[in-house]
């Protein structure tokens, strides 16, 4: 990410001397001379914070960022203003000489160009320096699969629909889409026609920006249930096809499973998918290579009803279709899992959507064992994989209720 604070950066002591001598006339008081209990307030110059570049002086910054206010009988302001937006002080970091503060995260409706300071008596003192709004910051989406004329959601923050220059959003090819709604961390936008698979793109008046995730992601694919299937395994999921389907199969699990149970029988649904990638005839090889902290798993998911349960992702090598491994992926600690519990910390203990959503789990967390204790990773058995549904419920003693589809799994790099 660029710096969001422009600097002066090295200046010369005799430029700093003279700026230290006049810059009292720059500082204004609105009413009065002085401040009861101290001399007169001054602001001499700007910094950024970091100690290694003390002598930096600044004009503006962007929202978020922290600067010091330095001068003479600062001590007591009580308020402090960027624009119209009030600053959050701690007095621990008010002296006769600065005052630390962090530039309000939000964008001022009135634009001054002014930082203002609150005396004690109520006396306000004005000083230039200008506030800067970033380009828009684009995370996620609620869904990277959307189809042609239906709505997607874009998650993020500076999301700013100016009436001068309204907000626009560009999908793969360069595909302007039609924008249904705005606001600061949230886009809605009708996907176009011909838009194939890449980053996205947001412009605001305040700059454009690219996401590091694409849209309609085919890299990396490993198990779609289409072309890509888990066949070959004992248990390869209920795999279907009908109206709640995102893009042609999915698998579905589905069931009652007692506390912390683990099972294995696929009564209404099942609860395991397992992909053998010896036995389904793809050819040797890991899903990823390199570090795990460089990647992130994804998958779409539609959840209909989750009340306990933790989804475990296990990983295996690509010969999993012979012991030591099979479903001793799931029942041994053959490598390292992943879990997938959003019900887990929720008011009401239960989890579902309003459709299909995008779910990003690192790789890095896959860092578990078979008894949710901490286990390392080996990236070197990571050629196949199982789903398996397995307790805690979500109340203690109860019955874990579930109906989970899944579709296109994937690693791909995080940036």
């Amino acid at each position: 990410m660029k710096n969001y604070i422009k600097t002066y950066s090295k200046l010369p002591g005799l430029f700093l001397l003279l700026l230290f001598i006049v810059s009292g006339a720059i500082f204004q008081a609105c009413t009065k001379d002085t401040v009861v209990g101290g001399g007169t307030p001054t602001v001499i110059y700007i910094r950024i914070t970091d100690p290694l570049k003390s002598d930096s002086l600044i004009t503006h910054a962007f929202m978020g960022k922290n600067v010091a206010i330095m001068g003479e009988n600062l001590q007591n302001v009580t308020e402090v203003w960027f624009n119209d937006q009030s600053a959050k002080l701690n007095t621990s970091f008010i002296t006769s000489t600065n005052i630390i503060v962090t530039i309000p995260n939000v964008i001022p409706e009135t634009v001054t160009n002014e930082i203002k300071l609150v005396m004690r008596d109520k006396t306000e003192f004005t000083y230039p320096f200008g506030v800067d709004v970033p380009a828009p910051l684009i995370s996620s989406m609620l869904c990277e699969y959307v189809k042609e004329g239906e709505t997607a959601v874009l998650q993020g923050n500076f999301f700013i629909n100016d009436p001068s220059a309204p907000l626009k959003v560009f999908f793969p090819g360069n595909i302007e889409g039609v924008v249904l709604s705005v606001s600061l961390n949230e886009v809605k936008v009708k996907v176009p026609a011909g838009v194939g698979s890449g980053p996205m793109v947001v412009k605001s008046i305040y700059g454009s920006s690219r996401s590091t995730f694409y849209f309609r992601d085919d890299r990396n694919i490993f198990l779609n249930f289409d072309e890509l299937t888990s066949s070959g395994s004992w248990r390869s999921g209920t795999t279907r096809k009908d109206a709640s389907s995102l893009d042609r199969n999915y698998v579905m699990l589905k069931g009652e499973l007692g506390d912390n149970a683990g099972a294995e029988d696929y009564s209404g649904g099942g609860f395991v998918c397992e992909l053998w990638s010896d036995a389904n005839g793809r050819p040797e090889k890991n899903f990823f290579t390199g570090s795990p902290a460089d990647y992130l798993l994804k998958f779409e998911a539609n959840v209909k009803a989750w009340s306990g349960a933790y989804l475990n992702i296990c990983w295996g090598p690509w010969k999993s279709s012979v012991g030591p491994y099979q479903n001793q992926l799931y029942w041994s600690d053959m490598n390292a899992r992943g879990l997938w519990r959003p019900w887990e910390g929720t008011s009401t203990g239960s989890f579902k959507t309003d459709g299909w959503i995008t779910v990003t789990i690192p790789m890095a967390d896959m860092k578990y064992n078979k008894s949710f204790g901490s286990m390392t990773f080996d990236a070197s058995k990571a050629g196949s994989m199982t789903l398996w549904m397995k307790g805690p419920a979500a109340t203690k003693g109860g019955t874990c209720k579930m109906e989970v589809y899944f579709d296109n799994f994937r690693i791909v790099p995080k940036k």
